[in-house]
């Protein structure tokens, strides 16, 4: 009976990724009809519908998308099962889940991904675009890419993947409005563009001469929840951000933008892959890793 209430559970997470019963139906080797009475089964076994059918749309209810989420951690587990066997020679095979930052992943690592994809084709990859820090094991990723933020629990393995620099920045009209700050005192007086997420704001600290770190007292009137969104405020003279070197070298290159105090920056930011603690890692998630490594020279 569990074999045939896993088969069940397939048909269904086919049929949600399919968007029909007619091609997950195919996905799985089955007709319409028996995709449609593996999901009726497993409807009737569980007491709860799964999926909202019109004759137009199919889309999973509230319980079938929870089913469908710890239908992808069963299948990672069988994955992880499979690695265990076939050692560190096993080949990445299975759904890979990221969470990344929004500029960063789209910025650097889709070119990555893509190169990824095209060396592993029994893997596919789910990313989360995103500047809030998920819950990796809570909400079922793989690896976590983080800029300068790492985990104090123990239960995670973190490894540097590549550097990157962050530099203050405003558009020539905001500097032509409101002058240019001479020393990072004359923030106060300047509109400050700051990235804040569920009432957590990032502190702009800087390295000082005789070591330790210095915080800029700035002024804060504009805070958002996203880096792209912040580098389109400076652009339009907003404010002065405070930026990745990956996120506005094209701007500072043809004058979008121009640095602000250029001897204050932040130093180097290690960007850094965070996943659980385990005894053998998915080869999925070791040969990304491994990539990442190697095309961003870290």
């Amino acid at each position: 009976m569990l074999r045939a209430n896993l088969n069940d559970i397939q048909v269904f997470m086919a049929v949600v990724d399919a968007g029909s019963f007619i091609a997950g139906g195919k996905a799985m080797g089955l007709s319409r009809s028996a995709a449609g009475k593996a999901v009726m089964r497993l409807e009737d076994r569980l007491g709860v519908r799964l999926l909202n059918r019109t004759t137009r749309t199919l889309s999973p209810t509230d319980e079938g998308r929870l089913l469908y989420e710890r239908g992808l951690q069963i299948l990672a587990s069988v994955d992880e099962a499979e690695a265990s066997v076939a050692g560190k020679s096993g080949m990445p095979r299975g759904v890979l889940r990221l969470t990344v930052p929004d500029a960063y992943g789209r910025h650097v690592l889709l070119p990555i991904i893509g190169k990824y994809l095209k060396a592993w084709p029994d893997v596919q990859v789910e990313v989360s675009f995103t500047d809030r820090v998920a819950d990796i094991v809570e909400e079922g990723f793989d690896l976590a890419i983080r800029i300068g933020v790492t985990s104090a629990d123990s239960s995670f393995v973190s490894r540097v993947v590549a550097r990157c620099r962050a530099m203050l920045c405003a558009a020539p009209a905001y500097i032509a409005a409101r002058g240019e700050p001479v020393d990072l005192d004359d923030l106060a007086a300047h509109d400050c563009l700051v990235f804040s997420s569920r009432n957590q704001r990032q502190a702009w600290r800087f390295p000082g001469e005789q070591g330790g770190w210095i915080k800029a007292q700035g002024r804060s009137r504009l805070r958002l929840d996203s880096g792209e969104a912040l580098l389109d405020a400076a652009r339009a003279g907003l404010g002065i951000a405070f930026l990745p070197d990956f996120l506005i070298a094209a701007d500072l290159a043809v004058g979008h933008l121009r640095r602000i105090l250029p001897g204050h920056g932040s130093g180097d930011v290690p960007i850094i892959a965070l996943y659980p603690d385990k005894r053998l890692l998915e080869p999925r998630v070791r040969r990304f890793i491994d990539l990442m490594v190697e095309e961003l020279g870290a």
